[in-house]
């Protein structure tokens, strides 16, 4: 028999821990099984309300659709990438906003999907500061995509930063210059983000196996297995490596602006005219050096010719390597890279230009001349491509005095690149200019920052030997173009 004090103390302990079970959030249950395997001592429906996120109601997904409900408690479980967590699975670690390629823009952390931001900062992202130090100008000329358009007029321009409009709360246009806009994907008949059949990047559509079209609306009637089988080449490849597979039928990569047959053409893309021509230019007809026709990427030569690409007269009495062999001379390429081989006679060009001549067409005296046109900088005569200085002057473009009329301590100043060292760590300084490495052939630049190696090629050659290298890009001498000055767009072919 207790006394009546311990009496009214059990009470008081039994309301207490009444009134505290009932203040636990209904996303924390204990075991409501007597032991595992056991039956749920609640109903389904408490089960599953339990289960889901506060005011969502019946029938809404149950643990944020990340995981499954026992008895209650959400279970985790996704196969998308990272790790979901939380009472009801609601966190995610990879979820925070990212500005810019960093997560809270490197101004806050990452808590449970959203960023916590550090002091003078806001944001879903945390990239917008609390007070702004920019004029208007300079924001929003920070807020200019490529195309100068203040955040692709998607967005307003908040101190050197977009914020994208999005009223509706969908998040759909985003990226650092609102770029995207993920409301193109949306299907206009079901209105789903690409149909439900693929995922949506940056406003393009990203279709599953066996669906296809703008926004994944047209389903295949065949199967992925017919498809590949109709989409390979003769070798082996899907659209021989030059277009992209859809319903069994090949889309070639490359098409005439007009709408016409490309370049690249038939059933699985295995024709590819560009072979048909000694230097390609996709605007130019002048297939088969103008001596044949093209079919499929081969050359049928007309009469009195003959050669891949029907390059060699059949009154010729040498044979095609003959031929190339004397146009070659000590150059790796016939004519130097600079002119056209017939019968063992080099024709240079661009035709008429004198400072392309020689035998091979290995003098180009366009090598002596410096971006501004002038020849060996005024102090010096051009012989083969070579400039020989005046005297008191040296250098490949006889652009160093000998004599210098100023101090060492002035030439080293005059010869600093940007980040303090002398010439870039590859050159000497004479009278305050830079004389790049004789050994290293590639280092150029007025600081000798520049490395020519950089600059595209083409047979082997630095800017086809149709142009000089400035500083990784290729200057192209007239009536050459391309990255590499591969194309001749001169009004006579060479």
């Amino acid at each position: 028999m207790h006394p009546p004090g311990f009496r009214s103390f059990l009470l008081l302990a039994s309301s207490l821990l009444f009134a505290g079970l009932s203040a636990v959030p209904q996303s924390f249950s204990p075991s409501l099984r007597s032991w595992p395997g056991a039956a749920c001592r609640l109903s389904r429906a408490e089960s599953e309300r339990r289960c889901r996120a506060p005011g969502q109601p019946p029938g809404a997904a149950l643990c944020h659709g990340r995981g499954r409900c026992d008895c209650g408690v959400c279970i985790c479980h996704v196969t998308e990438p990272g790790m979901f967590f939380g009472p009801l699975c609601e966190c995610h670690e990879w979820v925070c906003e990212t500005y810019d390629g960093s997560t809270c823009a490197g101004h806050g952390k990452c808590d449970c999907g959203k960023c916590k931001c550090d002091q003078g900062w806001y944001g879903d992202a945390c990239q917008y500061p609390t007070h702004c130090d920019l004029t208007k100008k300079k924001s929003n000329q920070m807020c200019k995509n490529s195309q100068d358009i203040i955040c692709s007029n998607a967005g307003t321009c908040h101190c050197g930063r977009c914020k994208c409009d999005n009223s509706d709360g969908s998040g759909l246009v985003y990226g650092k210059f609102c770029e995207c806009d993920d409301r193109e994907c949306i299907d206009d008949e079901t209105e789903e983000i690409c149909g439900g059949h693929g995922k949506c990047y940056c406003g393009n559509c990203y279709c599953k196996a066996g669906w296809h079209g703008d926004k994944c609306e047209f389903q295949c009637d065949i199967t992925p297995w017919e498809s590949k089988r109709r989409c390979t080449s003769p070798d082996g490849k899907i659209c021989s490596n030059r277009g992209t597979c859809v319903c069994g039928e090949c889309t070639c990569h490359d098409v005439d602006p007009t709408g016409d047959w490309g370049d690249i053409h038939g059933d699985t893309c295995e024709c590819d005219e560009r072979d048909c021509r000694a230097v390609y230019d996709r605007y130019s007809d002048d297939f088969c050096s103008g001596h044949g026709q093209c079919n499929c990427g081969r050359c049928d030569c007309k009469a009195g010719w003959y050669g891949k690409k029907c390059e060699h007269p059949q009154s010729c009495a040498l044979s095609a390597e003959e031929s190339i062999r004397k146009c070659q001379g000590s150059s790796d390429l016939p004519c130097s890279g600079r002119g056209k081989c017939e019968c063992g006679k080099c024709t240079c060009y661009p035709p008429g230009d004198r400072r392309v001549y020689g035998k091979t067409c290995e003098c180009d005296d366009r090598r002596c001349e410096d971006l501004d046109g002038v020849v060996c900088g005024g102090h010096g005569t051009c012989s083969c491509g070579r400039c020989v200085c005046e005297r008191g002057w040296f250098g490949k473009l006889c652009q160093h005095p000998r004599k210098c009329n100023m101090t060492e301590e002035q030439s080293k100043n005059l010869c600093e690149s940007a980040d303090g060292i002398l010439c870039s760590g590859k050159g000497s300084c004479h009278c305050g200019k830079c004389i790049c490495s004789a050994e290293e052939w590639y280092i150029s630049g007025e600081f000798c920052d520049c490395d020519d190696r950089d600059c595209d090629k083409h047979d082997g050659l630095i800017c086809t030997g149709n142009g000089i290298c400035s500083c990784g890009n290729c200057e192209c001498w007239d009536g050459w173009n391309g990255n590499a000055c591969e194309i001749w767009l001169g009004s006579e072919y060479p």
